[in-house]
C-alpha cells in the first residue's frame, strides 16, 4: 500500500475511533492496529468495518483494527504522524451514521451470532491463567518482524549455499541472519520487564547474562554453563525475577538512594539467580521441549498432526494457543525452526476449503457469498479470522467440518515428518501461502515446500468435501438459501479488483480470535 493510501486509511480511521483526544496509545502487531482508547463507546464499529482497507475489528484489552500484513505498519506510522502533528485533534468525537449499513440481513445475522460467540469467549477467557498467557504472548509479538526477516535471510543463505553460489555473500548473510537470534534472550528480557511493569533496560541487562560468552567459566550444579543455555525461557524467568526485585527494592529504599541502589540490586540479584539457578533449570526445560517435539513427530506423526491440526482453532477459542508462542521461539532458537507451526497452519487450510464449500452451497445468498469472496484471499495468506467469525463459526456445523480439514492437513504433514521429511518454519507469525519462504527441512527447500503444499491441498480438499456433504442440514440449507436479493451494503458494491478489502467485515463485528497476537496463525 502506498503512503498516500496509508495516510487516507489513517485519516478515515481517526474520526471513527473518537478522534485524537480519545487515543491513549498506538501500536501494531503482524496484522492489527492496536489502539488504547479512553472511551470505547465513541467508536463507530459499523463505519470502521465498511472501510475498504479494514478486514475486521476486535474489542479486547486494546481496540484492534485488522488491516493485514504489510498495510498495518504503514497505516500505524501515518496515524502516529497525524496524532503528533495535531491534524486529528479536531476529528470526529462520536459515532457517525453509515448510510450503507443495514442491508444484507443474512450476513448481518451471522455477524451478530459471531459477535455473541466472541463476547462469550472473551468472558470465558478472562481467567488469571489465560490473562498471564496473553501477557507472555505479548512479550514475543513485537519480536515477530525481526524473526521473519532473519528467517527469510537464513533461508536465502541456505539456498545459495546449497547451490554453491556467491560464497562471499553466503558468509556475510550468516551474521545478518544469526545476529538477532544470538541476542534474542536480551530482547525477551527487555520486553518482559516492559510488559510486567519493570524498567525495560534492567530486564534486558539481567537477561544478557544468559548469552554472555564468559558464563562458560561458571559452574552450577556440577556442570559448566554454556552461553545461551536456557534461551528465551531463562530470559523470561530472569526478567520476571528482576521486575519483582526492582519493586521490592523501590518499596524499601528512600528516594535519595533509589537511583543508585535499585538498579544495582536488581542486576546483581537477577544476574546471580540466572547464573546459579535459572540457566540450568531453563536449559533442562528447553531441552525437554525440543526432545518432545522431535519424539512427537518421529513416533506419532499421524496422530500428532491429526490432533494439532484439528484442535488448533478450538484452542484459539479457549485462549490456550498463547502458550505455543514461547514453545515456537524455543524450538527456533534450539533447532533453527519450529516443526509445530506448519502443522498448526493446516487449521487455516481447513477454513479455506470450508468457505469455498459454503460459497457453493449457499448459491442464492448473495450477502454471505460477498463476505466469503472478500475474505478468501486473506484466508489463503493465513489471516483466517474473518472467515471464522464471519462465516464458519456462526454457522456452527461448518466450523466443525473446517476443523476436520485442518486435521487432515495436519495428519499429512505429520506423516511426512514421521517418514523423515519433517517441515519446520524459521519464524513465527505467517501462515498459509505466506509461510512458504520460511520453510526449512532436512531435504532442502523444494522438498519442504512440497510437503507443506501437500498438507495445504489436503486441508483444502477435505475441508471442502466435509463441508459440502456434511456441513448443512436440509433445514439450514433452505433457510440460508432463501435470501435471493442482492445486498445493498458496501461489501457487495465494492469492485472485484479489491478482493482483500474490508468487504468481509461489514458483516463481521468480531473478525479476530481471542488472544490478540497469536491470531489464528499459530
Amino acid at each position: 500500500m502506498s503512503d498516500e493510501k496509508n495516510r487516507a486509511t489513517a485519516e478515515a480511521i481517526l474520526p471513527l475511533v473518537g478522534g485524537a483526544p480519545n487515543i491513549r496509545s498506538v501500536a501494531h502487531c503482524m496484522t492489527r492496529l492496536r489502539l488504547g482508547l479512553a472511551d470505547r463507546s465513541l467508536v463507530d464499529q459499523e463505519a470502521l468495518r465498511a472501510l475498504p482497507a479494514v478486514l475486521g475489528t476486535v474489542d479486547d484489552d486494546t481496540y484492534q483494527i485488522v488491516l493485514g500484513p504489510g498495510a498495518v505498519a504503514g497505516v500505524t506510522a501515518q496515524l502516529r504522524g497525524l496524532l503528533d502533528s495535531g491534524d486529528g485533534a479536531a476529528a470526529g468525537t462520536g459515532p457517525q451514521e453509515d448510510p450503507g449499513a443495514g442491508s444484507a440481513p443474512t450476513a448481518e445475522a451471522l455477524a451478530g451470532r459471531g459477535a455473541r460467540i466472541r463476547a462469550e469467549a472473551r468472558v470465558r477467557n478472562a481467567t488469571p491463567v489465560k490473562r498471564a498467557l496473553r501477557r507472555i504472548a505479548d512479550i514475543f509479538v513485537p519480536l515477530i518482524p525481526a524473526l521473519i526477516g532473519c528467517g527469510i535471510v537464513a533461508a536465502l543463505s541456505g539456498a545459495l549455499a546449497n547451490l554453491g553460489w556467491a560464497p562471499g555473500l553466503v558468509a556475510a548473510l550468516g551474521p545478518v541472519s544469526a545476529g538477532f537470534m544470538s541476542l534474542l534472550a536480551v530482547f525477551v528480557g527487555y520486553n518482559t520487564a516492559k510488559e510486567f511493569g519493570g524498567t525495560p533496560v534492567l530486564g534486558g541487562a539481567v537477561a544478557s547474562v544468559i548469552v554472555y560468552a564468559g558464563v562458560a567459566k561458571v559452574e552450577a550444579f556440577g556442570h559448566h554453563l554454556t552461553p545461551g543455555q536456557g534461551g528465551v525461557v531463562g530470559a523470561l524467568g530472569a526478567a520476571l525475577l528482576a521486575v519483582q526485585v526492582e519493586r521490592w527494592t523501590r518499596r524499601l529504599l528512600p528516594d535519595a538512594l533509589d537511583v543508585l541502589v535499585t538498579p544495582t540490586v536488581t542486576v546483581l540479584v537477577g544476574g546471580l539467580a540466572a547464573l546459579f539457578g535459572l540457566m540450568f533449570v531453563a536449559g533442562e526445560v528447553s531441552a525437554a521441549i525440543g526432545h518432545a517435539a522431535t519424539w512427537l513427530l518421529a513416533h506419532g506423526g499421524l496422530l500428532a498432526g491429526l490432533v494439532l491440526g484439528g484442535l488448533f482453532l478450538p484452542l484459539v477459542m479457549l485462549g490456550l494457543h498463547q502458550a505455543l508462542i514461547p514453545i515456537h521461539t524455543t524450538l527456533i532458537q534450539q533447532q533453527g525452526s519450529t516443526v509445530l507451526l506448519p502443522i498448526l497452519a493446516m487449521a487455516g487450510a481447513g477454513q479455506v476449503g470450508c468457505a469455498a464449500a459454503v460459497y457453493l452451497r449457499l448459491r442464492n445468498n448473495a450477502s454471505v457469498r460477498a463476505v466469503i469472496r472478500s475474505a478468501l484471499p486473506a484466508g489463503l495468506l493465513g489471516v483466517g479470522e474473518p472467515l471464522v467469525y464471519g462465516v464458519t463459526l456462526p454457522l456452527g456445523r461448518p466450523f466443525v467440518t473446517a476443523c476436520v480439514g485442518g486435521a487432515a492437513g495436519g495428519a499429512f504433514v505429520g506423516v511426512a515428518g514421521q517418514l523423515g521429511s519433517a517441515v519446520g518454519s524459521t519464524a513465527v507469525g505467517p501462515s498459509g501461502w505466506a509461510l512458504f519462504p520460511l520453510l526449512a527441512g532436512p531435504h532442502g527447500m523444494a522438498a519442504s515446500a512440497a510437503v507443506y503444499g501437500g498438507g495445504l491441498l489436503t486441508g483444502y480438499v477435505v475441508g471442502f468435501l466435509a463441508t459440502y456433504f456434511f456441513g448443512f442440514t436440509r433445514a439450514t440449507l433452505a433457510e440460508y438459501n432463501a435470501v435471493t436479493a442482492e445486498p445493498a451494503a458496501p461489501p457487495a458494491a465494492r469492485p472485484a479488483a479489491q478482493p482483500a478489502a474490508g468487504t468481509a467485515t461489514a458483516a463481521q463485528p468480531a473478525a479476530e480470535a481471542p488472544g490478540g497476537a497469536a491470531d489464528l496463525r499459530p
